[in-house]
């Protein structure tokens, strides 16, 4: 599946900045067979473990995440930056490389020990999906796992959520790229 998918998630050198390689999702989810590959093997990943909620993170998450949870007959609820959401809400605020970001969701959307699967498109330093987690916990939720699609392990994440004491899994890499 690695390769498979790789192969349809366009590579952009030098953005947002001078020495990223923005990887963009955009042209896998615009392919019908990759995009639907994606959902199954994630949907695939989780058939018989229990969980009550999918979360999605803004924005790709979202996409991801819902597609995710309607396969799986559950709940979806989003978590998103600060001031985005109508209803009262409880905040994660995390450390940024300069600075500091915030992450909400209402908080009526996760109840004491409902089983929380978080989903997003890519893992690079692990900053909002850890955040995320501290979020969905601060309102009794318990971490089943974190997927994504991308991981970018010499960014980091991975390293961070696992030290974190979280579950993450990824449906392809890329590595020193």
């Amino acid at each position: 599946m690695g390769e498979s998918v790789k192969s349809k998630i366009r590579t952009i050198p030098d953005f947002p900045k001078q020495g990223i390689m923005f990887r963009d999702i955009t042209t896998l989810l615009k392919d019908a067979r990759g995009f639907r590959k994606v959902v199954d093997d994630l949907v695939q990943r989780y058939v018989g473990i229990h969980i009550d909620i999918v979360v999605g993170l803004e924005a790709r998450g979202f996409i991801l995440g819902g597609a995710v949870a309607y396969q799986l007959g559950k709940g979806f609820v989003p978590i998103r930056k600060a001031g985005k959401l109508p209803a009262e809400t409880e905040s994660y605020e995390y450390e940024l490389e300069y600075g500091t970001d915030t992450v909400e969701v209402h908080k009526d959307s996760i109840k004491k020990g409902d089983k929380v699967l978080i989903v997003d498109d890519l893992l690079a330093t692990g900053g909002t999906a850890t955040a995320a987690a501290k979020l969905v916990e601060k309102l009794g939720g318990e971490i089943v796992e974190i997927a994504f699609i991308i991981d970018l392990p010499d960014v980091g994440g991975r390293k961070k959520l696992q030290e974190a004491g979280y579950r993450m899994f990824a449906l392809c890499e890329f590595e020193g790229e």
